[in-house]
């Protein structure tokens, strides 16, 4: 009854996955980047193995893998997941399949619920709306627009290099799934250009903006200031690599090294305290014996992280849960089962309390924070011995020492522990080195973020202010607050004396350059007590997504932050293909309201003004979801375990879902028509003609929009269809019966009204089409379809209206011409199923255009990527080869591939690849070969030239084959050589009189088209 054959097969795959320690070796080839989704690999493996391999890896290497597998990894997946995505929530439904593969991955062991995952997983796949939106809110994850121009961002998180939890791989991967475009990764006191490498490369696989910041201290009055410094003005990634490995650059991140190890010398000691006398009071507080914390495993928890306090109460909790749950199930016992009462009552429910509900930073806070170890050095002091030079530089010295190595910085004030004096102060002393001041973050508790945000957020609007005024009455009213607790002679007194004297100096480098606001969640990836990384401005998000922020508001929290920005539109214009096209666009831009028809419209938003209010909630959202639960994972009180759970409804078969669809739409059609029909033919056959209608309707508009009678041979007809789409349309048109030919024809406009066939038939299926159309429109709303569609979907009915009554008038004349009695009495007992033949007529015709269109886009798609690769690897041929003509080697298989052995490159791999993916994108992708004649067309005679010199590579069957056999498309090769031999010499056929119809001079002279032997593409 419950789950498909495909659930339990694709978690038999993930499964087998995570069971070997070894990886598959075939299936670790399809991570290779010049393998397309929808190419060649399609044989090797099923795209949720792919997907789940692409996790697993990516998930699975932090310590035994290299950085560029995980990249690899994240390529792959990535590019799997927005090619298996349909539906008009493509990016959406791509960002839910990783999110709910990661949750597959990780629930090993749990079998019914992986079980539910891979239901999930198939089920995302259909693209359907109201599915998509119901697991990006099970995930807590917010609907983002598909034009992917949101305003989300975090400008400070952390990976696992330094206290987080995730590799940098990973941290872009949950960037992405949580819709952020814009990242600020802050590392410790240094930075590895390994670690920048990876994580820069990931960004540039997920398109996400993502900068490196470096965190340092430095020493200012009784404490310390800190700064994030980010180099900023390169060129590209490999220019800021570059810029890393300097030595000048070196000598600083050695410096920063130094610091590093002073603060991590702290941690240990504060271990070792811990051994001698915390881990005594923890376990007496828990009532188990806690055990010690050996360093080498300490080490080893660490990994390539730097190691600090969360680390280590992190660990220390991991220790305590094996104790934790074994304690608490003896309570549970003693306290539930048996009923214990009075004061051991109590002090059991309190444990069990305490127990369920400990966390890491609760031990960091009680056990090893410096104010509870006063006897160890506190690394926070700055009159400490020993202070490594980097954190004894006051903060001056420091801003030169990154002007020295940089030019072009962003340097972020973070403002912990300091009030809005030393803000000033330290703002007045760098002399506008300073660009950002952190206005916010989401540590601690929300009230006093803001009473401080406030104030310092007032101070970063007066300094941009043209005008002094308010900046001098914030320094009076600090001066005055100085002054009034009784430190006159201080000397921070008198150098805000000297600031509000000096007003204009102070202001001068913020004339041209504004102190910017910066914000972000200092997200680790292991604390429970704050939300996750990410935060978005609500407005830049679409309409639903924000009804549904505002309505979960308790379960998102939204900052005192309110960010003013303007919509900015941008038009593109679109390039013409052909001489026919270009005339027809230069008419076009000739009239001013009509140039926008060749144009294609980009919007994006520009942040504009940042405000922080105390009184009111602001537009700033946070992109995690709920604070999470202790990772002990314990019920706290009595509350009972589930064990036991069964499987859920929306789990039923897809088989037995479908049929109680299509019976739940039959039931009121079939009762219908025959309650209130006398003639038999409509009594007991009218529900079926009504649902033969639409399915027939839906089949053929499937089919037409994959391809029609031109669709590749390869393909069956029912290859294109979705009978799960057809179920949901069955559903909702048997609920139509009642609404159209019982309630609106039949009891309202003939009884009430007497409108009817034969005394206004226009009026009548009029008032039937629109009737209709506002049914179709309010499922569609409710099914999740955009608002574009739903009402594109009512002026379709609109459209039916002279459909209908053409088709009254051809069936009347039938009707007269045959001799049948009372024809307008039939007409109108068969209005109904007239009005809906009509409106499935227009639909099947819209709609098979716009399966044509969403067809065809994700062919350009494939297409456009794909071709990138081809031009890309002839291009590094011709560097490879300076002196050869490269086209011309490429008719000459047998002297390229000598050629290639002798350069030892792999190049003549990476060409066939690419061949054998457009080969099979044009025989197995629904409306390939139109996409391609568009790309073709729109190509420049050079570079069709190129593209179909790349193609003939196929021609060389020993090589091609060879790789074949080497596992391209894994073990069993047989399917994909077959398919390949069989097929390559037609495709290639079509592809010569597919460049010669488009332009005949586009191959130069000499290069042979293709031999003339073999089978015929469309035999």
């Amino acid at each position: 009854m419950f789950f498909d054959k495909r659930d339990y097969a694709l978690l038999a795959i993930v499964n087998d996955v995570l069971e070997r320690d070894e990886p598959h070796w075939d299936l670790k080839k399809l991570l290779a980047p010049y393998l397309h989704p929808h190419g060649i690999k399609e044989m090797a493996a099923t795209r949720g193995l792919r997907v789940a391999y692409a996790v697993i890896h990516l998930l699975g290497s932090l310590e035994r893998g290299k950085a560029h597998e995980r990249v690899e990894a994240l390529r792959a997946a990535r590019d799997e997941v927005l090619t298996t995505a349909k539906g008009s929530l493509r990016t959406n439904a791509a960002r839910v399949l990783l999110q709910v593969m990661k949750e597959l991955v990780r629930s090993k062991g749990d079998y019914l619920r992986q079980l539910e995952l891979a239901h999930d997983f198939r089920i995302v796949t259909s693209g359907k709306p109201r599915v998509v939106l119901q697991q990006l809110h099970k995930y807590h994850l917010v609907e983002m627009p598909e034009e992917w121009n949101q305003i989300s961002f975090d400008d400070h998180v952390h990976d696992a290099n330094t206290k987080g939890r995730k590799s940098p791989t990973h941290l872009i991967m949950d960037a992405w799934i949580k819709g952020i475009r814009r990242l600020t990764v802050v590392y410790y006191n240094y930075v590895d250009p390994r670690v920048a490498e990876e994580l820069l490369r990931a960004a540039e696989v997920m398109e996400i903006s993502v900068h490196v910041g470096v965190d340092v201290s430095a020493r200012y009055r009784d404490r310390f200031a800190r700064f994030v410094w980010e180099p900023r003005g390169f060129a590209d990634s490999q220019e800021y690599l570059a810029f890393l490995r300097r030595p000048d650059v070196q000598e600083f991140m050695s410096a920063g090294r130094a610091a590093s190890n002073y603060q991590h010398a702290y941690v240990f000691e504060v271990l070792r305290a811990y051994n001698q006398r915390h881990r005594l009071d923890l376990g007496r507080s828990l009532d188990i014996d806690a055990p010690q914390v050996d360093e080498v495993e300490f080490c080893g928890f660490v990994g390539m992280g730097q190691p600090s306090l969360l680390h280590l109460g992190t660990f220390i909790l991991e220790q305590l849960v094996p104790l934790l749950r074994e304690r608490h199930a003896r309570l549970r016992t003693d306290f539930c089962d048996h009923g214990a009462e009075g004061e051991e009552a109590e002090r059991a429910r309190l444990l069990l309390e305490r127990i369920s509900r400990l966390c890491a930073e609760e031990i960091v806070e009680q056990y090893l924070i410096p104010e509870r170890n006063p006897d160890l050095v506190d690394p926070g002091d700055p009159e400490a011995p020993d202070l490594p030079e980097l954190m004894a530089m006051p903060p001056l010295k420091l801003m030169q020492r990154f002007a020295g190595l940089h030019s072009l910085n962003r340097v972020t004030l973070i403002p912990d522990g300091l009030g809005t004096e030393q803000a000033l102060e330290i703002l007045f002393d760098c002399r506008g080195y300073v660009t950002h001041m952190e206005i916010f973050n989401l540590k601690g508790d929300v009230d006093s973020r803001s009473a401080q945000s406030v104030e310092l957020n007032r101070l970063r609007l007066a300094l941009n202010d043209s005008s002094p005024i308010a900046l001098k009455r914030i320094l009076r009213q600090r001066i005055s607050s100085l002054e009034q607790g009784g430190i006159e002679g201080n000397d921070l007194l008198d150098k805000l004396n000297r600031i509000l004297g000096n007003i204009n100096g102070f202001r001068a480098p913020f004339r041209n350059s504004p102190l910017k606001a910066s914000m972000g969640s200092r997200s680790t990836g292991r604390s429970v007590l704050t939300r996750g990384m990410g935060l978005v401005v609500a407005q830049t998000l679409p309409s639903r997504s924000q009804r549904h922020l505002l309505a979960k508001s308790d379960k998102r929290e939204f900052l005192p932050v309110t960010v003013e920005v303007w919509r900015r539109v941008t038009c593109i214009p679109m390039e013409a293909a052909g001489a026919l096209g270009e005339r027809w666009f230069a008419l076009l831009r000739s009239t001013q309201w009509l140039a926008g028809l060749t144009c294609r419209k980009v919007s994006d938003w520009k942040p504009v003004r940042w405000t922080v209010s105390m009184e009111s909630r602001g537009n700033v959202a946070t992109l995690g979801g709920p604070r999470r639960e202790p990772d002990s994972g314990l019920q706290p009180g009595c509350e009972a375990e589930r064990r036991h759970r069964q499987p859920r409804f929306k789990y039923l078969n897809s088989r037995w879902l479908n049929l109680l669809k299509v019976a739940v739409g039959f039931v009121p059609a079939f009762l219908t028509f025959a309650l209130t029909k006398d003639w038999w033919v409509l009594a007991y056959l009218g529900a079926f003609i009504w649902f033969g209608i639409t399915g027939v309707r839906n089949v053929i508009q499937s089919v037409l929009g994959g391809g029609g009678i031109r669709r590749s041979p390869l393909l069956r007809w029912n290859d294109y269809v979705s009978w799960s789409r057809i179920c949901d349309s069955l559903l909702f048109t048997g609920f139509s019966v009642p609404l159209l030919d019982w309630l609106t024809k039949s009891l309202v406009l003939d009884r009430m009204f007497g409108i009817n066939t034969s005394t206004d038939p226009l009026l009548l299926y009029t008032i039937m089409a629109l009737t209709n159309g506002v049914y179709i429109t309010s499922h569609n709303l409710f099914r999740g379809l955009p608002h574009s569609a739903a009402f594109g979907n009512f002026f379709r009915s609109v459209l039916s209206i002279p459909i209908a009554v053409l088709f009254n008038s051809l069936v009347g004349l039938g009707l007269v011409f045959l001799g049948t009695p009372d024809v307008n009495g039939v007409l109108q007992r068969w209005a109904a199923v007239i009005s809906k033949l009509a409106s499935d007529c227009v639909a099947g015709f819209i709609e098979g255009l716009a399966d044509r269109r969403n067809n065809i886009d994700m062919r350009r798609w494939d297409y456009k990527a794909k071709l990138a690769q081809v031009f890309e690897t002839f291009s590094a041929l011709e560097l490879l080869f300076p002196r050869k003509d490269v086209l011309l080697m490429l008719q000459r298989s047998e002297e390229f591939f000598s050629e290639i052995r002798t350069a030892r490159s792999s190049l003549d791999k990476v060409m066939i690849v690419n061949a054998l993916d457009l080969l099979y994108l044009y025989m197995f992708q629904p409306r390939a070969a139109s996409a391609l004649r568009g790309m073709v067309a729109a190509m420049s005679r050079e570079e069709r030239a190129v593209f179909f010199a790349s193609q003939q590579i196929l021609e060389n069957e020993r090589e091609v084959s060879r790789l074949f056999v080497d596992g391209i498309v894994g073990r069993s090769f047989s399917k994909g050589l077959s398919f390949y031999l069989l097929r390559y010499r037609g495709y290639l056929r079509n592809l010569e009189r597919l460049i010669q119809s488009v332009d005949k001079g586009a191959v130069p002279e000499g290069v042979s088209m293709t031999s003339r032997r073999g089978n015929e593409f469309m035999e």
